[in-house]
């Protein structure tokens, strides 16, 4: 067996290990409301800054707009969101928070610090964990736009 290949040799396996496990934590918190981790997402971009366009939303999160869009369809339906055809550009579409919308901000203001609460690590360990993957997504993200294997 060629030791390259063994599970516990991959990088792969514990990232993916760990945002199943991180999405899992997160998902306990939305239940209440009905709502999805990647709909959380969608709620964090826009709560630093709306309205965004489809496309921007869908560059942010690594996502194409066929993917973000269903998804934005079924929060308009929840009354979170709205969508609208951008004044600038006809071709664009525009996502605006609600007053539903921004007040579920208030509501998951606490979340990430309820999560880091049910893990055991110190914050400078969080922290440098962050900043690490940052810098091997940001690099994952130039080798994919390089066209390397």
């Amino acid at each position: 067996m060629n030791k390259k290949l063994l599970l516990q040799n991959q990088l792969c396996f514990p990232i993916y290990a760990a945002s199943r496990q991180i999405t899992q934590l997160y998902a306990e918190h939305f239940k209440a409301f009905d709502l999805t981790y990647p709909q959380y997402l969608v709620f964090l971009v826009l709560w630093e800054k709306a309205p965004r366009k489809v496309t921007e939303i869908a560059d942010l999160l690594l996502l194409d707009t066929g993917t973000i869009t269903p998804l934005i369809k079924r929060m308009e339906k929840r009354g979170w969101v709205s969508r609208k055809r951008s004044v600038k550009d006809e071709r664009s579409v525009e996502v605006h928070l609600t007053a539903e919308g921004r007040k579920l901000e208030k509501q998951f203001a606490t979340v990430p610090d309820k999560l880091l609460c049910n893990v055991e690590c110190k914050t400078s360990e969080l922290q440098a964990i962050h900043k690490n993957l940052n810098k091997l997504n940001e690099q994952m993200r130039k080798a994919l736009e390089g066209g390397h294997s």
